[in-house]
């Protein structure tokens, strides 16, 4: 009998470790291509205005800070619908002037904290005039044709990753991390990073 509860005690302890172990993922099929040349690819898919980004971005901003230098960290912003293509326009022109990472908090407050109708270029424009933006140079790369051709790239990403909601992090193309609190998400991203990292031995 005492042979029998230290076997099972045993294999408790192995399940429980294997369960711990066990990153969460899905698999996305098919894989999509990488573009991080010999660097692991992150991709967070979000929207400014989605609540479970803005609890998410502290703790990825964080990560980032000190993330393995073999990684590359990109973001994808989501449009499932019309009225969410303003924060896409606004990301990418933000991107190009070089103001994006400053702002990055600042819009997702503006969205989930102030409840600021930022629906329209305007009031963007206006929002990031007040935060040290050049308003006219906003609104030129706003309007500009490479900024129109980001964020049609990132609906024809949004649709071949699969993306069924926000945040949503692809890791080296094939690897999806969604649904969990921040902590977790980002538990599971350095455990799925440490996957890849074994299966490719970039």
């Amino acid at each position: 009998m005492k042979l029998i509860r230290k076997i099972f005690a045993v294999l408790t302890i192995l399940l429980a470790t294997n369960a711990y172990a066990a990153p969460d993922y899905s698999l996305l099929i098919p894989p999509q291509p990488t573009h991080s040349g010999k660097k692991i690819e992150v991709l967070e898919f979000f929207f400014y205005g989605c609540i479970h980004c803005f609890h998410l971005h502290p703790y990825l901003e964080k990560w980032e800070q000190t993330m393995p230098k073999d990684v590359k960290l990109g973001f994808v912003p989501v449009h499932f619908n019309p009225s969410w293509e303003p924060m896409a326009y606004t990301y990418y022109a933000l991107k190009a002037m070089g103001q994006q990472k400053r702002l990055d908090g600042k819009l997702y407050d503006a969205l989930n904290q102030a409840r600021l109708p930022l629906f329209d270029m305007n009031a963007i424009a206006d929002f990031v005039a007040k935060n040290g933006v050049n308003r006219d140079e906003f609104v030129k790369y706003y309007q500009s044709f490479s900024v129109q051709n980001e964020v049609d790239n990132s609906g024809q990403m949004t649709s071949a990753y699969q993306i069924e909601g926000t945040p949503t992090l692809v890791v080296e193309g094939k690897y999806i991390i969604s649904g969990l609190e921040p902590p977790q998400m980002i538990e599971a991203l350095n455990q799925v990073i440490a996957k890849v990292r074994r299966e490719t031995g970039k």
